[in-house]
């Protein structure tokens, strides 16, 4: 099924659905995790180009990243992390090009309508451009739904 997923994280309480969603789904299909966070600030666009030093926020998303590595890798996944910096739908499509991965999953808001012509959706963006599936778990779903894989009895129709 799936090898190698690529999770984008945005350092909120909304990644929370999806690292438990995609724990389940590594653990079922042995696949591999790659995390990314995207930071979209002044220093983390422009790091390279203008040769800034890391901000205090990159370095805090970074640590951030890394605890999520691990938690996976302690639950015997396999997962690497990955800043970047940028513009967020353009640079997680450019990851999972880069990475090798099949499957890009991601939380989204829900928003609805209004909140998304705004503000526009990373999720939406990425699902349009990708080469590759894109799973996309609103946040709080999977508290409320946990996976097979995570100890709990499949949902019965």
């Amino acid at each position: 099924m799936y090898q190698r997923i690529l999770v984008p994280l945005e350092n909120t309480p909304t990644d929370a659905a999806i690292l438990e969603h995609v724990r389940g789904l590594a653990t079922f299909c042995k696949a591999s995790v790659v995390l990314i966070h995207v930071a979209d600030g002044f220093v983390a666009r422009n790091y390279k180009p203008l040769g800034l030093r890391e901000s205090e926020e990159m370095r805090a998303d970074l640590a951030y990243l890394e605890r999520c590595a691990t938690q996976l890798c302690e639950a015997g996944i396999d997962a690497d992390s990955l800043l970047a910096g940028g513009d967020p739908a353009q640079e997680i499509i450019a990851a999972a090009e880069r990475e090798g991965c099949d499957l890009i999953a991601m939380s989204t808001h829900g928003h609805r309508f209004l909140k998304d012509i705004l503000f526009g959706s990373v999720c939406n963006d990425v699902r349009h451009r990708a080469r590759v599936p894109v799973l996309c778990v609103r946040a709080g779903v999977a508290a409320a739904h946990p996976t097979p894989a995570a100890g709990v009895p499949a949902y019965k129709a």
